[in-house]
Protein backbone atom coordinates (compact mmCIF):
# COMPACT_ATOMS: atom_id res chain seq x y z
CA UNK A 1 0.00 0.00 0.00
CA UNK A 2 1.06 3.48 -1.00
CA UNK A 3 1.74 6.28 1.36
CA UNK A 4 -0.65 9.13 1.00
CA UNK A 5 2.55 11.35 0.07
CA UNK A 6 3.68 9.18 -2.63
CA UNK A 7 0.25 8.71 -4.05
CA UNK A 8 -0.38 12.88 -3.73
CA UNK A 9 3.27 12.99 -5.84
CA UNK A 10 2.37 11.20 -8.50
CA UNK A 11 5.44 8.40 -7.64
CA UNK A 12 3.99 5.67 -7.19
CA UNK A 13 2.30 5.39 -10.64
CA UNK A 14 5.59 6.94 -12.05
CA UNK A 15 7.73 3.92 -10.49
CA UNK A 16 4.90 1.18 -12.05
CA UNK A 17 5.72 2.75 -15.86
CA UNK A 18 9.17 2.98 -15.30
CA UNK A 19 9.50 -0.71 -13.61
CA UNK A 20 10.10 -3.15 -16.38
CA UNK A 21 8.65 -6.88 -15.26
CA UNK A 22 11.87 -9.50 -14.99
CA UNK A 23 12.43 -11.82 -17.84
CA UNK A 24 11.12 -15.07 -17.22
CA UNK A 25 13.80 -17.93 -17.17
CA UNK A 26 13.91 -19.97 -20.80
CA UNK A 27 11.95 -23.24 -20.66
CA UNK A 28 14.19 -26.00 -19.00
CA UNK A 29 12.92 -28.46 -21.92
CA UNK A 30 13.90 -26.59 -25.26
CA UNK A 31 15.95 -23.56 -23.34
CA UNK A 32 13.72 -21.15 -25.87
CA UNK A 33 11.94 -17.52 -24.26
CA UNK A 34 8.59 -18.90 -22.84
CA UNK A 35 5.92 -17.32 -24.94
CA UNK A 36 2.12 -16.36 -23.20
CA UNK A 37 1.07 -19.44 -23.04
CA UNK A 38 2.75 -21.38 -20.36
CA UNK A 39 1.84 -25.25 -18.45
CA UNK A 40 3.30 -26.13 -14.98
CA UNK A 41 5.61 -29.18 -15.59
CA UNK A 42 6.02 -31.20 -12.88
CA UNK A 43 9.61 -32.73 -12.57
CA UNK A 44 8.39 -35.58 -10.97
CA UNK A 45 5.12 -36.50 -11.84
CA UNK A 46 2.23 -36.08 -9.17
CA UNK A 47 1.39 -39.87 -9.26
CA UNK A 48 4.73 -40.27 -8.43
CA UNK A 49 4.49 -38.05 -5.27
CA UNK A 50 6.48 -35.32 -6.91
CA UNK A 51 5.53 -31.13 -6.16
CA UNK A 52 8.15 -29.45 -7.94
CA UNK A 53 7.09 -27.47 -10.85
CA UNK A 54 8.88 -25.31 -13.78
CA UNK A 55 7.25 -23.47 -16.13
CA UNK A 56 7.31 -24.88 -19.87
CA UNK A 57 6.01 -24.52 -23.19
CA UNK A 58 2.75 -26.32 -24.09
CA UNK A 59 4.03 -27.90 -26.61
CA UNK A 60 7.16 -29.65 -24.86
CA UNK A 61 4.76 -30.29 -21.70
CA UNK A 62 3.21 -32.48 -24.63
CA UNK A 63 6.17 -33.82 -26.13
CA UNK A 64 7.37 -35.36 -22.32
CA UNK A 65 4.40 -36.63 -21.86
CA UNK A 66 4.27 -38.70 -25.02
CA UNK A 67 8.01 -40.12 -25.46
CA UNK A 68 8.49 -41.40 -21.46
CA UNK A 69 6.24 -42.70 -19.40
CA UNK A 70 5.65 -41.34 -15.83
CA UNK A 71 7.43 -44.07 -14.12
CA UNK A 72 10.46 -43.12 -16.01
CA UNK A 73 10.14 -39.51 -15.39
CA UNK A 74 10.26 -40.42 -11.57
CA UNK A 75 13.38 -42.84 -11.69
CA UNK A 76 15.57 -41.24 -14.22
CA UNK A 77 14.16 -37.93 -15.77
CA UNK A 78 13.37 -35.40 -13.06
CA UNK A 79 16.66 -33.21 -14.03
CA UNK A 80 15.82 -30.97 -16.80
CA UNK A 81 19.29 -31.64 -17.79
CA UNK A 82 18.79 -35.54 -18.32
CA UNK A 83 15.53 -34.81 -19.74
CA UNK A 84 16.90 -33.48 -22.32
CA UNK A 85 19.48 -36.11 -22.96
CA UNK A 86 17.17 -38.04 -23.73
CA UNK A 87 16.91 -38.78 -27.58
CA UNK A 88 13.37 -38.13 -28.15
CA UNK A 89 13.97 -35.01 -26.99
CA UNK A 90 17.18 -33.78 -27.67
CA UNK A 91 15.67 -34.83 -31.03
CA UNK A 92 12.90 -32.71 -30.42
CA UNK A 93 14.44 -29.56 -29.08
CA UNK A 94 16.98 -29.36 -32.29
CA UNK A 95 13.24 -29.59 -34.00
CA UNK A 96 11.67 -26.76 -32.20
CA UNK A 97 14.66 -24.44 -31.72
CA UNK A 98 14.10 -22.02 -34.51
CA UNK A 99 10.08 -21.81 -33.62
CA UNK A 100 8.59 -18.68 -31.97
CA UNK A 101 7.57 -19.25 -28.43
CA UNK A 102 4.00 -19.70 -28.80
CA UNK A 103 4.34 -22.15 -31.54
CA UNK A 104 2.31 -25.11 -32.05
CA UNK A 105 1.64 -28.05 -33.95
CA UNK A 106 0.25 -31.54 -33.07
CA UNK A 107 1.70 -33.59 -30.87
CA UNK A 108 1.76 -37.71 -31.70
CA UNK A 109 2.75 -40.37 -29.65
CA UNK A 110 6.46 -42.13 -29.38
CA UNK A 111 7.10 -45.31 -31.21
Amino acid sequence: MAGRVKRKAGLVEAAERTARPAAPPPCPICQRPLGEKVEWHHLVPKSEGGRVTAAVHPICHRTVHALIASADLARTYADPAVLRDHPGIARFARWIADKPPDFHAPTRRGR
